[in-house]
């Protein structure tokens, strides 16, 4: 038996595969919540998500509509799942959907169901795309990018970039070309998959350094954990990691939300090069896939979103544990068609 005050929560991002979304992870971070009892219902796109099978995690899972169909069927499809599990918070973990997310938040805020998310500004500002300007507005260092629309322009490049460079998706996916060749390849497989512009980006050389965290949107760090990539897959997802010790990382963390005000979680992706400067490569505007190191390390950084969605006080973490490291792994998981079925057909489990 628990005292805590109950609160259903509503989560995406359950494809735990090559490059997993951050749902499990954040369901687990709810699961240790010391201030409430969480009851998590999933919200999958796909019926394969292997999250909406994880019971012990979802209570229940929805299937809900892509972005791309709109936001008023998405409103629509919230809304009946409310009508039956009545939810108190949603917490979104795409890039891709959370554009639809804060544009219903008030929607959503008068049936009861808060979110905890950056501002429309701020998530436009950092796009890839706009990160020169960002780089250049808020004193931070960026490596030189170019948004292109066109793989005919990858053949003129020279002048501004050499090889190797970066050629990343305007919401996921990253590969480092060696020749032209090599991007215009990537080119055309990142488009195929998210459109259009593609972002080339200067190759800056050195140690790949995350930190993942919260701000309160007033320009205060709620949040803040640094690791270093030890283990990294051919898509560039950190399969292992290591928190590490560094106050030059904490304190450009503080910098970029004292700021911005950001409002909501957040990953900064970091290269440190050779001479010991970091470099800002991208912008995050949620949870990381490994976002259970931090709650592992003494940041649990899910629960706080829930209690600043609710406009419960919180107080800023002061300290995390350094040298822990996580390791993923694969399982895998046994279970009747039925429930497969039941989720493809019905769009609930």
């Amino acid at each position: 038996m628990t005292n805590l005050k109950p609160l259903t929560i509503a989560v995406t991002g359950l494809n735990a595969i090559d490059s997993p979304g951050p749902g499990v992870a954040v369901a687990r971070g709810l699961k240790e919540a010391k201030s409430f009892d969480a009851n998590i219902i999933g919200l999958s796109y796909e019926s394969l998500e292997p999250g909406i099978y994880l019971h012990d995690l979802f209570a229940k899972s929805y299937q809900i509509p892509y972005p791309t169909t709109g936001t008023e069927t998405l409103l629509e499809r919230i809304k009946y799942i409310h009508s039956v599990e009545n939810i108190d918070v949603i917490i979104p973990n795409f890039d891709a959907e959370l554009y639809s997310f804060m544009k219903l938040e008030k929607e959503l805020n008068k049936l009861g169901i808060k979110l905890f998310l950056p501002e429309i500004n701020q998530f436009e500002e950092r796009q890839k795309i706009n990160l020169p300007k960002f780089g250049k507005d808020y004193n931070i260092k960026v490596p030189h990018s170019k948004a292109l629309y066109d793989a005919g322009e990858i053949y003129s490049l020279h002048d501004e970039f050499s090889y190797p460079l970066l050629v990343k998706g305007k919401y996921y996916d990253a590969y480092v070309a060696h020749t032209p060749q090599q991007a215009t390849t990537f080119f055309h497989k990142i488009s195929s998959k998210w459109g259009l512009p593609i972002i080339i980006q200067q190759f800056v050389k050195g140690n790949e350094y995350n930190v993942t965290g919260l701000g309160d949107g007033k320009g205060n760090m709620i949040a803040a954990v640094p690791m270093r990539k030890q283990y990294i897959t051919d898509k560039g997802k950190a399969w292992g990691g290591i928190t590490i010790t560094d106050e030059n990382i904490i304190e450009l963390t503080r910098h970029f939300l004292k700021s911005t005000s950001w409002r909501g979680p957040f990953e900064l992706e970091l290269m440190k090069d050779p001479e010991g400067d970091y470099y800002l490569l991208e912008i995050n505007p949620r949870m990381p896939a490994w976002i259970y190191l931090a709650v592992g390390v003494g940041q649990n950084i899910p629960e706080a979103i829930v209690n600043l969605a609710l406009d419960q006080a919180v107080e800023p973490f002061e300290s995390y544990q350094t040298s822990k490291m996580f390791i993923r792994y694969s399982w895998d998981m046994v279970l009747d068609i039925a429930e497969f079925q039941q989720i493809s057909t019905f769009g609930e489990l």
